[in-house]
C-alpha cells in the first residue's frame, strides 16, 4: 500500500469514526440521565437528514439545518412523554423493546413521508469534485465539516454541563436521581431534556454527514448499531471516550476494504461488539457499572 493510500483511508475512517462518535454521544446523553439504551438515535440521525433536505425546497440550507434540528428536538421530547415517562421503574429489557419499537415506528413513518428514495443535502462547500490538498492527500471540504462538528459538539456540551444551571442539573440527575429529586431538580424535564438534545444532536449529524453518505428511510438502523458498538468500546456515559472510539472503528473499517470485501464492512461492527460484550463488556475506556449490559 502506498502512503498516499495510506492517508487517503486514514482520513476516511477519521470520518465515519466522527459520525459514529457523534452518534455514540447521543447514546451516552440518555444513558448518563437516566440508564436508558435508546435505540432509537439512529433514526433521530435520518430524521435530521430527511427533514432539512425536505425543507430545503423552501428555505435556505442554514436555515434548513436549524429547523430540522429543532422539529427533530421536538420529536425527542413527545417520545419521551407519550413513551418513556409514564413508566415506572422499568426493566433493561422493557427498555429495549420499547426504544426499538419507537425506531421501527420512526422508520415506518419516513417510509411513508418520504419513500425508498435515496436523497442528500449539497455540499456545504463546493461539490462532490471539490477537493484540498494536504500532501499529496485529496481532502473534500465536507470532510472537514464532519470533523469540525464532532469537536464543536465535544466542546460545546462539555462547557454545558459543566458551566451552566441546568447542565449541572443533568448532571446531578445522572450522579443520584433520587437525590436529585429530593434537592428539588425535576428530573423529569431533566429526562425530557436529555432526549431533546439526544435528538438534536443526531439531527445536526444527519445534515453534516448527508452530502457524503447520503440520506434514506432505513439509513438509521445502521448508525444506531456502530453507534452504540462505539459507546460500548469507550465506555457507556464517557462521551470524550467515544470519540477515541469512534475513530478507532472508523479506521478499522476503513482499512478493512483491503482485506474483506465492501459488502461485509457493517458485519466488522457487530463482531466487535459481540468481542467486547463477551471479553470486556464496560468497554476499554469505561467502569464496570457498564457491565451490567453483558447481562441481556
Amino acid at each position: 500500500m502506498s502512503l498516499d493510500l495510506f492517508f487517503q483511508y486514514l482520513f476516511a475512517g477519521l470520518t465515519y469514526g466522527a459520525i459514529y462518535a457523534i452518534v455514540a454521544i447521543g447514546f451516552n446523553i440518555i444513558y448518563n440521565t437516566t440508564g436508558i439504551i435508546n435505540f432509537a438515535q439512529g433514526e433521530f440521525v435520518m430524521l435530521g437528514g430527511m427533514i432539512s433536505i425536505s425543507l430545503m425546497e423552501f428555505i435556505p440550507l442554514g436555515y434548513a439545518i436549524a429547523a430540522a434540528v429543532l422539529v427533530t428536538m421536538g420529536i425527542g421530547a413527545v417520545i419521551e412523554i407519550l413513551f418513556i415517562r409514564w413508566l415506572e421503574s422499568p426493566s433493561v429489557l422493557r427498555m429495549i423493546i420499547i426504544t426499538i419499537g419507537i425506531s421501527i415506528l420512526l422508520r415506518e413513518s419516513a417510509l411513508h413521508i418520504w419513500g425508498e428514495s435515496i436523497r442528500s443535502l449539497p455540499y456545504f462547500y463546493g461539490n462532490e469534485i471539490t477537493t484540498f490538498n494536504l500532501g499529496s492527500v485529496h481532502i473534500s471540504p465536507q470532510v472537514v465539516w464532519v470533523i469540525a462538528a464532532c469537536a464543536v459538539m465535544m466542546a460545546g456540551l462539555s462547557l454545558f454541563f459543566k458551566s451552566t444551571p441546568i447542565g449541572r442539573e443533568m448532571r446531578a440527575c445522572a450522579a443520584n436521581r433520587t437525590a436529585a429529586l429530593l434537592c428539588g431538580i425535576n428530573t423529569r424535564n431533566m429526562v425530557t431534556l436529555s432526549f431533546m438534545l439526544s435528538a438534536g444532536i443526531g439531527a445536526l449529524a444527519g445534515c453534516v454527514m448527508s452530502p457524503i453518505t447520503y440520506t434514506q428511510y432505513d439509513s438509521g438502523a445502521s448508525l444506531a448499531i456502530k453507534g452504540f458498538t462505539v459507546a460500548i468500546l469507550g465506555g457507556l456515559g464517557n462521551s470524550l471516550a467515544a470519540v477515541a472510539a469512534g475513530v478507532l472503528l472508523g479506521i478499522i473499517e476503513a482499512f478493512s476494504v483491503t482485506v474483506v470485501p465492501l459488502a461485509f464492512q457493517d458485519a466488522i461492527a457487530i463482531a466487535i461488539l459481540l468481542l467486547i460484550l463477551f471479553v470486556k463488556p464496560h468497554g476499554i475506556f469505561g467502569s464496570s457499572e457498564a457491565a451490567r449490559l453483558k447481562d441481556f
